[in-house]
């Protein structure tokens, strides 16, 4: 009996070091097909231990036989957003029809912080960026025709994002744009409003499960922060927006709120960023305009000024 247990345990713990040690990957596990130019993939992920969703903008001519490849621009929603905000609430199917480029707008929970979450030193599961950045990443290359010219873009958290996955994978993205997102997470007061937003989520979510207390566990705030990990964003091109003052503006309903907290908070935090910036002597365009709040309105208007950009820096 009492070699029986042994065995059991040995086999047990055998099994629990293969599932730690295996290597990240994702499966297609079913696509549809919701437009000519649009699918709708479910994806297997070793790492989220889960299946989730990702909408696929493909150009005319693609086909997952054909000779050539084609690159890619990555479109990250906002912590309150899902997998089909770009599509539904922007035109960048139309943009991207009239380019050859593939557009990947995967889905980043919600909340999920574009981070691979430390969960007091167990690691696991939220993992986003390595669900982002190389199994999904992977499986597009192999599966879907996308080459290794990418850009990303993202708005409010997908905005911070678009940044902070440029700067800690240096030469990844040729081009990274960023609409109302934050640039700063250790700036005076920022830790306190990210993490009054995580507590609410409801009264399960733990605060500190994310990146734990940013002093002390301040160096893995500094690991996130896009401010501190500027110098990994040299000789990416960059596009930032965000309005200098977050209340009603020209492109907002009468309806709209008179001020909103959300957009200022971003352009508190995005000072500080832009000041690190050109400390370093890396070149960023920026629309930081005068009134606007953090709103879709403002989100599309800047996709079309920087579309553009990010074509010329893909050769699309």
């Amino acid at each position: 009996m009492e070699n029986r247990r042994l065995f059991a345990l040995t086999i047990g713990a055998l099994l629990s070091t293969a599932l730690l040690s295996a290597p990240a990957q994702a499966t297609t596990v079913s696509e549809k097909k919701l437009s000519s130019q649009m699918l709708e993939l479910t994806i297997k992920s070793t790492t989220m231990r889960r299946t989730l969703k990702v909408r696929l903008l493909v150009p005319k001519g693609w086909s997952r036989k054909a000779k050539r490849t084609w690159p890619t621009v990555w479109a990250l929603h906002g912590g309150n957003d899902r997998y089909t905000a770009w599509s539904k609430k922007t035109d960048i199917a139309a943009l991207a029809k009239r380019r050859q480029v593939l557009v990947v707008m995967p889905e980043g929970g919600f909340a999920g912080g574009y981070t691979n979450w430390w969960n007091y030193g167990r690691g696991g599961s939220p993992a986003w960026e390595t669900f982002h950045l190389t199994e999904l990443r992977s499986l597009l290359e192999k599966r879907y025709k996308a080459n290794r010219k990418r850009a990303i873009l993202g708005q409010s958290s997908g905005g911070y994002g678009a940044l902070i996955y440029a700067a800690r994978h240096p030469g990844m993205f040729r081009f990274a744009a960023s609409y109302s997102g934050y640039g700063s997470i250790l700036t005076n007061g920022a830790p306190d409003v990210l993490m009054t937003g995580l507590s609410g989520l409801g009264p399960f979510t733990d605060k500190y499960a994310m990146w734990g207390h940013p002093i002390f566990q301040r160096n893995i705030w500094t690991a996130h922060d896009p401010l501190s990990r500027a110098a990994g964003l040299r000789g990416t091109k960059l596009y930032l927006s965000v309005a200098r003052k977050g209340v009603k503006g020209p492109l907002d309903p009468p309806t709209a709120q008179a001020a909103d907290p959300a957009e200022a908070f971003c352009w508190y935090t995005t000072q500080p960023f832009l000041k690190r910036l050109k400390q370093l002597n890396i070149p960023i365009t920026t629309h930081l305009y005068a009134k606007g709040t953090h709103s879709w309105a403002y989100w599309k208007y800047e996709l079309h000024r920087s579309w553009p950009l990010i074509m010329k820096s893909l050769g699309a």
